[in-house]
Protein backbone atom coordinates (compact mmCIF):
# COMPACT_ATOMS: atom_id res chain seq x y z
CA UNK A 1 0.00 0.00 0.00
CA UNK A 2 1.22 3.47 -0.87
CA UNK A 3 0.99 5.91 2.05
CA UNK A 4 0.15 9.35 0.65
CA UNK A 5 -1.47 10.74 3.81
CA UNK A 6 -1.79 9.77 7.45
CA UNK A 7 -5.31 8.51 6.65
CA UNK A 8 -3.75 5.76 4.52
CA UNK A 9 -1.78 4.57 7.56
CA UNK A 10 -4.97 4.37 9.62
CA UNK A 11 -6.78 2.45 6.87
CA UNK A 12 -3.90 -0.01 6.54
CA UNK A 13 -3.71 -0.58 10.30
CA UNK A 14 -7.46 -1.13 10.56
CA UNK A 15 -7.36 -3.63 7.68
CA UNK A 16 -4.76 -5.89 9.33
CA UNK A 17 -6.00 -9.32 10.47
CA UNK A 18 -4.02 -9.04 13.74
CA UNK A 19 -4.71 -6.42 16.37
CA UNK A 20 -2.42 -3.42 15.98
CA UNK A 21 -0.88 -0.85 18.25
CA UNK A 22 0.30 2.37 16.62
CA UNK A 23 3.35 4.09 18.11
CA UNK A 24 3.76 7.85 17.68
CA UNK A 25 6.72 10.06 18.54
CA UNK A 26 6.37 13.80 18.04
CA UNK A 27 9.65 15.57 17.36
CA UNK A 28 10.77 19.15 17.14
CA UNK A 29 13.97 20.47 15.67
CA UNK A 30 16.74 22.41 17.29
CA UNK A 31 20.05 23.75 16.18
CA UNK A 32 23.22 22.41 17.81
CA UNK A 33 25.29 24.98 19.71
CA UNK A 34 28.25 24.49 17.37
CA UNK A 35 26.24 25.11 14.17
CA UNK A 36 27.90 27.04 11.37
CA UNK A 37 26.55 30.33 10.03
CA UNK A 38 25.28 28.45 6.97
CA UNK A 39 23.49 25.90 9.15
CA UNK A 40 21.96 28.71 11.24
CA UNK A 41 20.70 30.48 8.12
CA UNK A 42 19.20 27.24 6.82
CA UNK A 43 17.57 26.52 10.16
CA UNK A 44 16.03 29.99 10.29
CA UNK A 45 14.64 29.31 6.80
CA UNK A 46 13.04 26.09 8.05
CA UNK A 47 15.74 23.64 6.91
CA UNK A 48 17.96 21.30 8.91
CA UNK A 49 18.50 20.99 12.62
CA UNK A 50 18.56 17.99 14.92
CA UNK A 51 15.41 15.99 15.69
CA UNK A 52 14.37 16.15 19.32
CA UNK A 53 11.55 13.87 20.50
CA UNK A 54 9.17 15.86 22.68
CA UNK A 55 6.29 13.45 23.39
CA UNK A 56 5.15 9.96 22.53
CA UNK A 57 2.03 7.84 22.74
CA UNK A 58 0.69 4.47 21.66
CA UNK A 59 -2.87 3.92 20.48
CA UNK A 60 -5.01 1.33 18.80
CA UNK A 61 -6.11 2.34 15.28
CA UNK A 62 -9.66 2.80 16.61
CA UNK A 63 -8.40 5.34 19.16
CA UNK A 64 -7.21 7.59 16.33
CA UNK A 65 -10.25 8.67 14.32
CA UNK A 66 -8.20 11.06 12.18
CA UNK A 67 -4.92 12.92 11.92
CA UNK A 68 -6.65 16.09 13.14
CA UNK A 69 -7.75 14.32 16.32
CA UNK A 70 -4.17 13.19 16.99
CA UNK A 71 -2.89 16.74 16.40
CA UNK A 72 -5.55 18.19 18.72
CA UNK A 73 -4.64 15.73 21.45
CA UNK A 74 -0.94 16.57 21.06
CA UNK A 75 -1.72 20.30 21.25
CA UNK A 76 -3.04 19.82 24.79
CA UNK A 77 0.54 19.22 25.93
CA UNK A 78 1.82 22.55 24.62
CA UNK A 79 4.87 21.08 22.88
CA UNK A 80 6.04 22.40 19.52
CA UNK A 81 6.66 19.67 16.97
CA UNK A 82 7.63 19.52 13.30
CA UNK A 83 7.23 15.82 12.54
CA UNK A 84 5.37 12.88 13.97
CA UNK A 85 6.96 9.48 13.48
CA UNK A 86 4.75 6.42 13.30
CA UNK A 87 5.42 2.74 13.81
CA UNK A 88 3.18 -0.25 14.42
CA UNK A 89 3.16 -3.47 16.42
CA UNK A 90 1.01 -6.52 15.79
CA UNK A 91 -0.64 -8.59 18.44
CA UNK A 92 -2.61 -11.75 17.78
CA UNK A 93 -6.07 -12.33 16.36
CA UNK A 94 -7.40 -12.36 19.93
CA UNK A 95 -5.28 -9.84 21.78
CA UNK A 96 -3.43 -6.59 21.34
CA UNK A 97 0.35 -6.47 21.76
CA UNK A 98 1.59 -6.84 25.32
CA UNK A 99 1.62 -3.41 27.04
CA UNK A 100 5.17 -3.89 28.35
CA UNK A 101 6.43 -4.78 24.87
CA UNK A 102 4.64 -1.72 23.49
CA UNK A 103 6.29 0.55 26.08
CA UNK A 104 9.70 -0.97 25.40
CA UNK A 105 9.24 -0.51 21.65
CA UNK A 106 8.02 3.05 22.08
CA UNK A 107 11.08 3.96 24.17
CA UNK A 108 13.36 2.26 21.63
CA UNK A 109 11.69 4.36 18.93
CA UNK A 110 12.38 7.56 20.90
CA UNK A 111 16.04 6.59 21.31
CA UNK A 112 16.35 5.71 17.60
CA UNK A 113 14.98 9.10 16.62
CA UNK A 114 17.43 10.83 18.96
CA UNK A 115 20.24 9.01 17.12
CA UNK A 116 18.79 9.97 13.73
CA UNK A 117 17.99 6.34 12.95
CA UNK A 118 14.57 7.06 11.46
CA UNK A 119 14.51 4.87 8.34
CA UNK A 120 12.22 2.27 9.98
CA UNK A 121 9.45 4.75 10.69
CA UNK A 122 6.99 6.78 8.70
CA UNK A 123 7.33 10.52 9.24
CA UNK A 124 4.47 12.97 8.74
CA UNK A 125 4.42 16.75 8.68
CA UNK A 126 1.81 18.77 10.65
CA UNK A 127 -0.66 18.35 7.77
CA UNK A 128 -0.39 14.55 7.77
CA UNK A 129 1.70 14.38 4.59
CA UNK A 130 4.53 11.81 4.56
CA UNK A 131 8.03 13.26 4.66
CA UNK A 132 11.08 11.50 3.22
CA UNK A 133 14.12 12.07 5.41
CA UNK A 134 17.64 11.67 4.12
Amino acid sequence: MNIEHFTDLLQAARAQPLQQRLLFVFAGAELPDDASAEQRAGFEAGQGGALVPSMCVDKSPDEVPSFDSLVQEAAQFGQTWHLVFAGAMSGTAHSAPDPQQVETSLQAMVEAIKRGDVHRYLAFDPQGIPVALE
